[in-house]
This record gives structure tokens, C-alpha cells and sequence, in this order.
């Protein structure tokens, strides 16, 4: 028999017992088979005497009896009391006296909530939209022209854009402070290597001149000697060197992608890159919109096992990132607190999609995971050795059904709601200044 107490909105526990009796059965049959190829010093391998096996391994193999009866019988327990357990409970084991013939255990644990998603149709989502211009394929092409550029050296005073090489001096109360000195640095102009204000300096200055100016750094500049603090810098411009673009021929066609070297498929191919990618990121913004629009109608309370281990996750994704980009993590210890709030956001909307999809029938259909497959694909040179990648892992196939079954959900909700289309920004958007 077992009951089953509420202690909070999500929180149970459970109160069941187990025979002693099934336990000390298990219990001596585990030692017997230890007993008979256990080592035991001043004995032959399976002669060890039942008492002296019991004495090494008894509370051991008791321990792990238990564990194991305690977690089949809240199992049983839970599905009979039709509970939805999420996450592990906590067991606490009310009985010690190993003749009472009963082993008496409470399982404290949470459950999931019953999810609420209320009307949508009040809420406005705003849809982002564009349509992709020729100047976008023809700012792209400069861009990346300018990427590729060549600094030839001129007799001029200094404008945005060129490099400068330049030796500097920053001083902090007349000292001068940790990263604030160099020798002929090299600086193209407006790109953002410095401050603004540092840049704008050596701007009209030519080649032999020295300058002096004062600077305020900004209160969350990475070099905490310096945060918010007003320094001065002296800098002498040594040489002025003016971009050159590359021509578009065939090397520049085949150093952005183009392998046979045709400028004239440039265009195409940059047009056909860009539509694809501002496809990606106008449904991932509109997915936060429609996301969002749900988190506001939802109402249930969340397990907080199900976001402790959703923080857990966070943390050691955060970890690899860091390890990734070449930082040493050894001793860092990142705060939980940093990730609760996006922990319990994301939770919070699989609940909502497991809901969702369920009421309303929005699983991923298989032709829609074909589909997306396929689209996927054209984006690579050999669109059928991708689609046979996908489809020789399941765990592939999995990720792109949960893919789909997101946008089905997200095509659902901007149905339900009032949707305002909005003019995106290209250069926001991209990602861009």
C-alpha cells in the first residue's frame, strides 16, 4: 500500500514500504555469488566462510539491494497513483531494524503541472519581413572586395579606411599603464581595432606628425586599470598606406567561393547565399516572436529539477564554448544563478511545445522532414551526400524533427494570433554595423 501526500503546487511525496524479507532473500543471494570468486587474504578463492564474506560485503550488497527495490517500488507506486515524476525522487528510509518486516521509505519528488496556454488571439506578434535588393548583393560584393583589400603606401594626410602604422604612448597620472604603448601598430581606420575616439585622432595626420590628446575610457572597457578612467595618449604616424581593392576577376570569383573562377556567376551565387541566409534568420526572429507571444499566455509552475538540470546543461555547453574559442576553464567555476532565468525560460517553452503539439496534432509528418532535408542540402556542392548523411543517423533525423515540429508549432501560434508584418533592417538583421 502506499499514499501520497502534496506538499507544494509540483511537490509529492511518497509514502510506500517493502517486505524485508524480499530484501534479505536478494541480499544473501548476492553474497553467495560474491562468496564464490571473491579474494580474500588467508583464504582459498571461493572457501571464504559465509560470516567473513557477509562482514566485507554486507552493507555494500545491502545498499545496493535497497537502492535498487526502493527505485522499482516508487516506480510501481508512481504509475499505480498515475503520477507524471519529473525528474529523481528523494528517499528517505523511515525504518533501521533489520527485523521489522516491513521497510518503511518516503520518495519526496515533483511532478509535472498541468500546462494552461491561453487565447492567443489577443496577443500581436510582429512578423519580420524583407526582400533582398541589388544593393544588398552589391554592398556584400564591396564588402567583401574591402575584406580582400591591399594597402599601398601614400603621401597624404591619413582618411578612414587606410592603414596607418603609428607608435603611441598612454599614460594614466603620467604613468604609463599595462597595454598602453606600442611601436609602429597598424590600424585601419574606422574598422574598430581602437576606439573611436583614438582613431578619429590619427585621422588627417601624416606621416612624421605627433599628436597628443586626452581620452575617457568607458566604465566597462575590458582593462579594468584603465575602466572610466580619462587618460592621455601621444602618437606619431609613421607611414599611410591607401586600400586597393581587388579587381573582379577570376582569382577574386574563386577566393569567395566561385571554384571554376567565373566573375559572372558571382552575382548569382552571392544573391543565392544571401536569400538562403536571411530566410534562416527572418525565422529564427520570427520563432522568438511567436515563442514569446507564448511564454505571455502560459500560466503553470515550473519543476525545479527539470531547470536545475536544464542549468547544469547550460553551464557545461557555456564550458565547451569557452574551451572552443581557446580560454582555459581549469578552476572556473561558472554561478548557477547566471543561467536560471534562461534555464527556466527554456523548459518552461518544451513544456508549452509538448502541449501544444499534442493537443493540436502538430507533429513533424515525414514528408515535412524530407522536405526540409532536401532544402537543407542544396547548399552544398553534393546536395545527395548530405540527405544520405541525415539519413543513416537516427539522432540526426531526430534533431531535424524537432526542427520541424518548432516551425509547425510557430506557424500555429502566428495563425492563432494578430500578426503585424515589420520591415526588417538589412544590416540588423545580417548582423552587420
Amino acid at each position: 500500500m502506499s499514499s501520497v501526500e502534496t506538499v507544494s503546487a509540483l511537490e509529492r511525496r511518497l509514502n510506500a514500504s517493502i517486505p524485508q524479507q524480499v530484501i534479505n532473500s536478494q541480499v544473501s543471494d548476492r553474497l553467495k555469488n560474491i562468496g564464490r570468486n571473491v579474494k580474500i587474504a588467508g583464504f582459498r578463492p571461493g572457501k571464504v566462510p559465509a560470516k567473513i564474506v557477509e562482514q566485507y560485503y554486507g552493507a555494500q550488497a545491502r545498499q545496493e539491494i535497497l537502492g535498487d527495490a526502493l527505485q522499482r517500488s516508487f516506480t510501481e507506486a508512481a504509475q499505480s497513483n498515475n503520477l507524471k515524476v519529473a525528474g529523481f525522487p528523494k528517499f528517505e528510509v523511515k525504518t533501521k531494524d533489520l527485523n521489522a518486516d516491513q521497510i518503511e521509505y518516503s520518495a519526496t519528488f515533483e511532478v509535472y503541472p498541468e500546462v494552461v496556454v491561453g487565447d492567443l488571439s489577443g496577443e500581436a506578434i510582429e512578423r519580420q519581413v524583407y526582400e533582398l535588393t541589388q544593393a544588398d548583393v552589391d554592398n556584400t560584393i564591396a564588402t567583401l572586395r574591402k575584406q580582400r583589400a591591399t594597402f599601398e603606401k601614400v603621401d597624404r594626410a591619413a582618411q578612414s579606411e587606410d592603414r596607418v602604422h603609428i607608435d603611441f604612448t598612454g599614460t594614466l597620472n603620467g604613468e604609463v599603464f599595462p597595454g598602453g604603448e606600442a611601436k609602429d601598430y597598424p590600424l585601419v581606420l574606422g574598422a574598430g581595432g581602437m576606439l573611436p575616439e583614438f582613431e578619429a585622432a590619427a585621422v588627417g595626420m601624416k606621416a612624421g606628425e605627433t599628436k597628443s590628446f586626452d581620452l575617457t575610457f568607458p566604465d566597462d572597457y575590458r582593462n579594468k586599470d584603465v575602466a572610466g578612467k580619462k587618460v592621455k595618449f601621444t602618437i606619431t604616424l609613421n607611414r599611410v598606406e591607401a586600400p586597393k581593392l581587388p579587381e573582379m576577376d577570376a582569382e577574386f570569383a574563386r577566393s569567395v567561393g566561385i571554384p571554376d573562377g567565373d566573375a559572372g556567376k558571382l552575382q548569382d551565387e552571392i544573391r543565392s547565399n544571401l536569400l538562403s541566409e536571411l530566410s534562416r534568420r527572418l525565422k529564427a526572429r520570427n520563432k522568438d516572436a511567436a515563442m514569446d507571444a507564448l511564454l505571455r499566455v502560459a500560466r503553470f509552475d515550473v519543476p525545479k529539477v527539470l531547470v536545475d538540470e536544464e542549468v547544469q546543461t547550460l553551464m557545461q555547453l557555456t564550458m565547451q564554448d569557452m574551451e572552443a574559442r581557446g580560454m582555459k576553464t581549469k578552476g572556473i567555476s561558472l554561478p548557477p544563478e547566471l543561467f536560471m532565468e534562461r534555464g527556466e525560460k527554456r523548459v518552461k517553452l518544451g513544456l508549452i511545445l509538448a502541449h501544444l503539439v499534442q493537443k493540436h496534432n502538430l507533429t513533424a509528418q515525414p514528408e515535412q522532414i524530407k522536405s526540409f532535408i532536401q532544402e537543407y542540402a542544396q547548399s552544398f556542392d553534393q546536395p545527395e551526400e548530405v540527405i544520405r548523411w541525415y539519413a543513416s543517423d537516427p539522432n540526426r533525423m531526430q534533431e531535424v524533427e524537432h526542427i520541424v515540429l518548432e516551425e509547425n508549432v510557430v506557424t500555429w501560434a502566428l495563425g492563432q494570433a494578430k500578426t503585424v508584418d515589420k520591415q526588417a533592417v538589412f544590416n540588423e538583421l545580417m548582423g552587420s554595423a
